[in-house]
């Protein structure tokens, strides 16, 4: 996987250096894959402007309890950063710096098996970069601070695909990847279609809607009606069926339209995936 990014930048700065260091503390360009679309086992990698690599594993959401597994590397990675302008030297002016990376598919893969997609395969993928406001002190860049508070103003994140609230973790915000045989061009058609997306879409207005319902009395909701939520949702050209086997601790939503096999099921971790027609 090829990605390159251009990010405008008047005045660039790095100050970390080592790899599997927090490498967001500097401004940065983030880089965030989850092949199957499931929101679990997914990869995030983080760059600065002197090209210091931080990599890890997800095998869940921060919300769901997941921890980051530092210890995973994408082997074989090759990156590479190029600036127009000058590193910390806040004495000029400067206009950008580019990221280019070469993402090998075999360290994107779980278990030994390397998964290279196949045509008309499409993955979830977001990209974001973090930028610090700074001002120049003694000819240095420092962050700003806020009046009082004796620590940095908080960073901006600007995103690919809008999510609706600063957090990266959220995979099922994320945007979509679509893997062609079919040379780029103006004479492709539009993106796909993906009618999976329209059912999955009321699991996940289910799964916000059980997260609420569990701060609110600590346990999860085990009737849809308790959250009105219907049965049958009907939509323009969707007809599917919801249905839920929960206790106060977990719980299984499962929704299948009424044209197509696929059958989806998400569970109370926030894991969506597909499962075999009845």
């Amino acid at each position: 996987m090829y990605v390159a990014a251009e990010l405008e930048e008047p005045g660039i700065w790095a100050g970390i250096k080592e790899h599997d260091a927090v490498v967001f503390y500097d401004n940065d360009f983030e880089i965030f894959i989850d092949p199957d679309g499931d929101t679990h086992n997914y990869f995030e990698i983080e760059v600065n402007a002197v090209n210091t690599i931080f990599d890890l594993f997800m095998p869940k959401p921060y919300r769901n309890g997941g921890p980051a597994l530092r210890n995973w590397d994408v082997q074989h990675l090759q990156s590479a950063v190029t600036t127009e302008g000058t590193v910390n030297n806040a004495n000029d002016i400067d206009r950008k710096w580019f990221v280019e990376m070469a993402i090998p598919f075999r360290s994107l893969s779980l278990e030994h098996v390397v998964k290279v997609p196949k045509d008309q395969a499409t993955w979830r993928i977001n990209f974001s970069r973090v930028a610090w406001d700074t001002e120049i002190i003694k000819g240095l860049y420092v962050k700003q601070t806020d009046p009082g508070m004796h620590r940095p103003k908080p960073e901006h994140n600007w995103v690919w695909s809008l999510q609706g609230v600063v957090n990266m973790h959220l995979p099922e915000r994320w945007g979509f990847l679509h893997f062609s045989t079919q040379k780029a061009g103006a004479s492709n058609k539009d993106f796909p279609a993906l009618p999976a997306e329209q059912v999955k879409k009321y699991l996940w207005l289910l799964y916000y809607k059980q997260q609420d319902y569990r701060r609110k009395h600590k346990e999860y909701a085990t009737e849809l009606s308790t959250m009105n939520i219907p049965g049958v949702v009907e939509a323009p050209g969707l007809h599917c069926t919801i249905s839920l086997e929960a206790t106060p601790s977990q719980y299984i939503a499962i929704a299948a339209a009424a044209t197509g096999s696929e059958i989806w099921q998400i569970t109370h971790e926030g894991k969506i995936n597909k499962i075999s027609a009845p």
